[in-house]
């Protein structure tokens, strides 16, 4: 169960004393079009004897209002349930357009608002994002790891130029400029007309510090039996990126990671598998760009380090701290 469904559990149980018992995961789910499952996780619950479909946001920081409000009329036309948006965090504005909407959302732990079932519920307001104990959104996490990496370490750097190699737009620059400055990782300051970043600490203790924000890149697996195409952003990922910094064997179906943009091209010519199976590939679909050293086929490190701090296996954790002691810093 994703982290923000245990969440939501939590609060509708803790604010209106709603059981946890009728949660499950929500059986139609390969109905949908790939671009509402890649939006968002699934769940389905009982609250106050109505059974509404759960929309899970995977990607916080990514969607307008207008764009969340499609996705949910498309939802309710195509499954015929009420939906209810689950996010972790909204700007008041943000809030207040959902609002003016009537779209129903939950804040776990802030807000919730029901208005088929009369409900709206109001505790402290969080901003998006707006403290250290927030978790970076992609973008900012994109930024933060490519500064890091830069081939020749200073603690300045210029965030704009930055944004311009990832294509962001100047909208999600300032955004994630406010949320390394409020995670405390670094200082910003103006020279002239242009806008800088100076790291707070040396790059290895920014990269500790910055651990508990930060989250694995890996929105999804998926099995194919296809090859790669060279002409998109695909780079090798997983277990096999692992292999090439370390001692670890080489896995026998072979990882890749791609963007959301790249998958849309490259799933037109291939078929999706249900499972693992001999001679497959396996694909990691990521919530920012692979490509953060574009003069690698590889992913980066510190990317790959986060897709797979979570194994158990003691191999893979002892191949992570050699590729930990190759970082350039």
């Amino acid at each position: 169960m994703p982290a923000l469904a245990t969440s939501a559990l939590n609060y509708l149980h803790e604010t209106l004393g709603v059981s946890t018992s009728g949660h499950g995961p929500w059986a139609s789910l390969e109905s949908l079009p790939y671009f509402l499952r890649d939006a968002f996780d699934f769940g389905q619950l009982d609250i106050l004897g109505h059974t509404v479909l759960l929309a899970l946001e995977r990607n916080p920081d990514q969607p307008s209002i207008g764009d969340i409000r499609n996705r949910l009329d498309k939802l309710r036309s195509l499954t015929g349930q009420p939906v209810v948006y689950v996010t972790e965090a909204l700007a008041s504005y943000e809030r207040k357009r959902l609002i003016t909407q009537k779209v129903p959302f939950i804040v776990p732990g802030n807000q919730l608002y029901l208005p088929d079932l009369g409900l709206d519920l109001r505790e402290y307001f969080r901003q998006r994002p707006n403290s250290a104990d927030v978790p970076l959104s992609p973008s900012a996490q994109a930024m933060l790891i490519t500064a890091l990496l830069r081939p020749r370490w200073e603690a300045e750097w210029h965030p704009a130029e930055t944004a311009a190699t990832l294509a962001y737009t100047p909208m999600t620059l300032s955004r994630a400029v406010r949320e390394l400055v409020a995670a405390g990782l670094a200082q910003a300051h103006k020279a002239g007309r242009s806008q800088y970043l100076s790291m707070m600490h040396p790059p290895r203790e920014t990269w500790e510090q910055a651990q508990p924000l930060l989250r694995s890149p890996v929105q999804r697996t998926i099995w194919t039996t296809a090859p790669t195409r060279t002409e998109l952003p695909v780079r090798v990922a997983g277990l096999s990126a692992l292999a090439r910094f370390s001692m670890l064997t080489e896995p026998k179906s072979p990882v890749f990671a791609v963007n959301r943009s790249a998958w849309q091209a490259l799933k037109a010519d291939i078929v999706e598998l249900p499972q693992a199976e001999p001679g497959a590939c396996e694909w990691q679909l990521w919530n920012y760009t692979p490509t953060l050293q574009p003069d690698s086929d590889m992913v980066d490190p510190l990317s790959l380090m986060l897709s797979l701090r979570g194994s158990t296996d003691e191999r893979v954790q002892s191949a992570l701290d050699e590729l930990k002691e190759q970082l350039p810093w």
